[in-house]
């Protein structure tokens, strides 16, 4: 069984998929098209579209793709490129077009939109046949191949501090070819390669170089190269695909990201028997490697480590103490004990105040817990489906997609929990408890993003949402969210309360005094931060993923971190919730939402350290990182907090209806 559950582990760490697409096979000659996606910078976490750069433009303009609703809110904006490739066929030095890319580099005068991008360190980001490029660096001594990220648009001279494009791109791809189909061949690796070239050139009888304006471009150009390398010699009589000796040879410069600039590129078509097209995908779910198998493991050890030993003290502590109080209150009092009337004492004194629904907005909490309810289910089903293979990065969009519109599904769930605990509270105002659940959370999710869409708009960013989709997104709020909260509000308050064991007396009892340690800053403090250990490293690969264009695929590691996660908040928040309740404090019911959903406070503390990795400096960077940010750990909190509730109320109402209540 255990060799079973690890094969099953290292199968989902291994980057297993159902690509959901069928694969396409090539025919020798026949045109592939190069796509071309959003630019991604780390420093300033806006992407941008491709175009907005002065590159070389297909001759009709560029076409967008088809996309779906999770690629536009990822901010993929994937159009067609003037690369031209056809399948088994190398091209050596193509010339792509002339472009201008503005003014110079001078003090004192704002430098052109080509230097602003890397100086950002914008990367590119290419498609062939739906797989992203990997980026291939070289220098004298090694050669490294990265697949995420893209490859930079240019990098700054460390000596002269200026800014350089890279001009030139040397295209690999291998493929493999059809067993069934020998004269086919399907692509398996796409890799860029790119270089600055300075080519003088002088530019063919039908370019008019006058007319030429910044950031316009002039497709399938022809130039004449004066001072060609040998990969660009049409002279010499041999081919060569250029190479890193040819491009820092002694003499050759690189281009400056100003003026006119010759776009070249070669393509390169290499057969790999090896790889085969199911595959293809593999190397970069597992980053090449970057990240072993070992570091997750590690991860789940620590967290197993923190759960036995909360589990052991939860053994320890409750199962011993609740022996000895169902003892104690439940056996027959002698005629000694009768007659000193002795007066009881621990969690049984507040039997009769228990279960007293929250003194403060009983409304506010069952609306807290019916939006961590949905939110729960969503979590969990996505990171099953995930597991499962169904939500690959090869299906661009459909973790987003999935996460929204099984959210919005879920709103019965949120609607019906929501109603049958208020319900349990005697609430009256059921109409306003369905309305706060249905517009509470998704309206404070739209606003902060309908914020954020502002400010990419502001900086260009493709992140920004075109009006249609936001139209999308009302629609599946107002239109099948909201309707299905109150669907389930009707069924909950169709139900019958939850019932407890103990009656409810009408006259509160006073709270003694308690100690320091049971107040609400040190159970919120300690609440969190064992959860929180069990999950961090996971989260940090996470916010990698998010923010760091890294790929995250380990999804059998994460629903085992998630399990953990979720009962080591359940088991702190209950250790704290006997501990308050042996101190006759009945006030339990936010005490054990916030000790649970403390968690997502620590998230949103550690996203302060993490942002330190990103290089970040512009306020519409701070505005968009701490604003998702903090809207995630806002869910988080939600979610663990209804899992700490959820588990107290359990727990209560077990151990007081295993007593004797006279």
């Amino acid at each position: 069984m255990r060799s079973l559950l690890v094969a099953i582990l290292l199968q989902g760490a291994q980057g297993f998929y159902l690509p959901g697409v069928n694969p396409y096979s090539f025919s020798a000659g026949e045109l592939v098209k190069l796509k071309v996606n959003k630019m991604t910078s780390q420093k300033t976490l806006l992407p941008v579209d491709y175009y907005r750069l002065p590159f070389c433009q297909p001759e009709n303009g560029p076409k967008m793709d088809h996309e779906n609703l999770g690629e536009f809110l990822a901010g993929d904006r994937i159009e067609s490129s003037p690369y031209r490739l056809n399948m088994k066929v190398d091209m050596y030095c193509e010339q792509l077009c002339i472009t201008n890319l503005g003014r110079g580099e001078q003090k004192g005068i704002s430098p052109n939109k080509m230097v602003r991008a890397i100086r950002k360190n914008y990367h590119n980001n290419w498609i062939v046949d739906n797989i992203p490029a990997a980026s291939k660096v070289e220098d004298d001594t090694t050669v490294t191949t990265r697949y995420w990220q893209g490859f930079p648009v240019g990098f700054i001279a460390s000596d002269t501090k200026k800014a350089y494009v890279h001009n030139h791109v040397n295209i690999e791809i291998q493929y493999h070819s059809v067993e069934t189909e020998p004269d086919k061949a399907r692509v398996v690796r796409f890799t860029i390669e790119p270089f600055s070239i300075k080519h003088d050139f002088e530019a063919s009888a039908d370019d008019d170089d006058d007319s030429v304006e910044e950031g316009a471009a002039r497709p399938f150009k022809v130039a004449d190269i004066q001072n060609p390398i040998e990969s660009c010699n049409s002279k010499l009589g041999k081919k060569e695909h250029t190479r890193y000796e040819m491009v820092y040879a002694r003499g050759r410069e690189p281009q400056p990201a100003s003026g006119r600039v010759l776009f070249t590129y070669d393509v390169t078509w290499t057969e790999n028997k090896q790889l085969h097209w199911a595959s293809r995908w593999d190397v970069y779910l597992s980053m090449d490697n970057a990240i072993p198998a070992k570091v997750h493991w590690l991860s789940i050890a620590n967290s197993l480590v923190i759960v036995v030993v909360l589990s052991a003290m939860i053994a320890a502590i409750l199962v011993r103490n609740l022996r000895r109080d169902f003892n104690r209150y439940n056996r027959l009092a002698t005629d000694e004990e009768k007659a000193e009337d002795q007066e009881e004492f621990g969690w049984k004194l507040v039997h009769a105040d228990v279960f007293r629904p929250p003194s403060f907005s009983p409304l506010l909490m069952a609306v807290c817990c019916g939006t961590g309810a949905q939110l729960l289910c969503m979590s969990v089903l996505t990171i099953l489906f995930s597991a499962m293979g169904f939500l690959s990065p090869s299906n661009r969009g459909a973790l987003i997609m999935a996460q929204l519109l099984l959210y919005v599904l879920l709103g019965s769930v949120a609607g019906y929990v929501t109603a049958r605990l208020y319900k349990t509270f005697k609430g009256k105002s059921w109409q306003k408890a369905t309305a706060a659940v249905a517009f509470g959370f998704p309206g404070i999710t739209f606003g902060l993003f309908l914020i954020m869409n502002i400010v990419a708009l502001s900086q260009g960013s493709s992140d920004a949402v075109p009006p249609l989709t936001m139209f999308v997104l009302l629609f599946l709020w107002f239109g099948i969210s909201t309707p299905l909260v109150f669907f389930g509000a009707y069924f909950g308050y169709k139900q019958e309360a939850v019932e407890f064991p103990v009656n409810t007396s009408s006259i509160p009892r006073q709270v003694p005094d308690q100690p320091w340690f049971m107040g609400l800053p040190f159970t919120f403090a300690v609440g969190g931060i064992l959860p929180f250990g069990a999950c961090f490293v996971e989260l940090y690969f996470i916010l990698a993923s998010v923010w760091m264009d890294q790929y995250y695929y380990v999804f059998a590691f994460l629903l085992l971190v998630f399990a953990i996660l979720v009962i080591t908040a359940a088991e702190i928040t209950v250790l704290f919730n006997y501990f308050q309740l042996c101190g006759e404090n009945y006030h339990w019911w936010w005490r054990s939402f916030s000790t649970g959903g403390s968690t997502g406070v620590y998230v949103f503390l550690y996203s302060f350290v993490y942002f330190k990795q990103l290089e970040a400096n512009s306020f519409a960077t701070y505005v968009l990182y701490f604003g998702y940010m903090g809207l995630a750990s806002l869910g988080l909190f939600l979610m663990t907090g209804f899992v700490g509730l959820g588990t107290c109320l359990w727990f209560n109402k077990t151990i007081y209806g295993s007593i004797k209540i006279d």
